[in-house]
């Protein structure tokens, strides 16, 4: 039996879950729940028990000081609250941890026994995968569900993955089979520069997430993080013309590929977006931009490249990644956008 003392009766409550390793490329989706924890000032109430899920010569806990004294902080997942203001109030019950070892559908019973004594009304989960992207457009995004309601309701695309997967589709299928709404959300990360951290896939992650649950997420530095981003691995591209040949490459595809979605329905959606921002303040009061790409303030200003400026890695000469049908990417990551 779960008990919550101390935990205030929420309002409309939304589980947003993400977990490091397999499912995180870049650490973007970890990371955006961090974002969430960090700018709404989220107070944790539970940890799970990391004797029962995780295998401690794989995420090795860490000691630290403590005003002279050693302590120990385990690798385990927690859970926070936050409450996020304004005209329509909600909560949102953060889920942030390591994707679990061993006894992965106690794991998840464990977390659907929170969201049932927490009257959580719908469960996000999110994720990044390795993908033929390139870093120069949009980061795209893919909401998916197993639940066909769900899928019609919320218009996302119905999951028809099979192979390997990882806890984000097992917390997916288990949320199904409980009868709790769930939905993933995927970001894809350039396979070529796939180093944490990825502030524009989390930031493409949070403003997909702004959009599912129709909250005002504020960014803060995100923004300038994602254009400092691109910045600096388009100097790391050019230095290398295989590189650099192998993104127009990508390029070209994805213009090509997406010409159908410049469509009346895809701009109003943006145009809606610029809106419900700009009413609120606009980027100045809560930072927020699209997607990492140069807005009204002009072009973005240079800092060093991420991940102290390591090379990207040689692109594949002849494919070299397995995709399913659809053409999403299925090696690292494993579940496609479609988990």
């Amino acid at each position: 039996m779960i008990e919550l003392e101390g935990v205030p009766e929420l309002i409309d409550p939304v589980m947003v879950a993400a977990f490091e390793g397999w499912n995180d490329a870049g650490d973007a989706a970890s990371t955006a729940v961090a974002h969430l924890d960090r700018e709404w000032k989220g107070e944790v109430f539970a940890a799970l028990d990391a004797e029962d899920y995780y295998d401690f010569q794989v995420n090795r806990p860490t000691v630290w000081m403590d005003a002279g004294v050693r302590k120990i902080t385990w690798p385990t997942t927690r859970l926070s609250v936050v409450r996020v203001g304004g005209d329509k109030p909600r909560d949102l019950v953060l889920v942030r941890g390591i994707e679990p070892s061993m006894r992965w559908r106690s794991f998840c019973n464990e977390l659907l026994g929170f969201a049932h004594e927490l009257g959580v009304e719908l469960v996000v989960i999110l994720g990044a995968l390795l993908g033929d992207t390139p870093h120069t457009r949009p980061v795209p995004i893919s909401g998916t569900t197993s639940d066909p309601d769900v899928a019609r309701r919320m218009d996302l695309e119905e999951t028809k993955y099979e192979g390997p997967t990882g806890i984000v589709g097992i917390l997916q299928e288990a949320c199904t089979h409980a009868g709790v709404p769930a939905v993933s959300l995927w970001a894809a990360v350039p396979h070529y520069v796939s180093q944490p951290p990825n502030p524009k896939a989390t930031l493409a992650l949070l403003n997909r997430l702004e959009d599912l649950i129709d909250v005002r997420i504020p960014l803060g530095e995100l923004p300038e993080d994602a254009r400092a981003w691109q910045v600096g691995v388009d100097q790391l591209a050019a230095e290398d013309s295989e590189v650099a040949e192998y993104v127009q490459t990508l390029e070209e595809a994805r213009d090509t590929a997406e010409l159908p979605e410049a469509s009346g329905e895809a701009i109003a959606r943006e145009f809606e977006r610029y809106l419900r921002r700009r009413d609120g303040g606009g980027p100045t009061a809560g930072g927020h931009a699209t997607d990492g790409q140069d807005g009204p303030s002009g072009p973005p200003y240079r800092r060093e490249g991420p991940g102290g400026r390591t090379r990207p890695p040689k692109p594949p000469r002849s494919g070299g990644k397995d995709t399913d049908p659809g053409g999403k990417d299925t090696d690292e990551d494993g579940e496609s956008s479609e988990d």
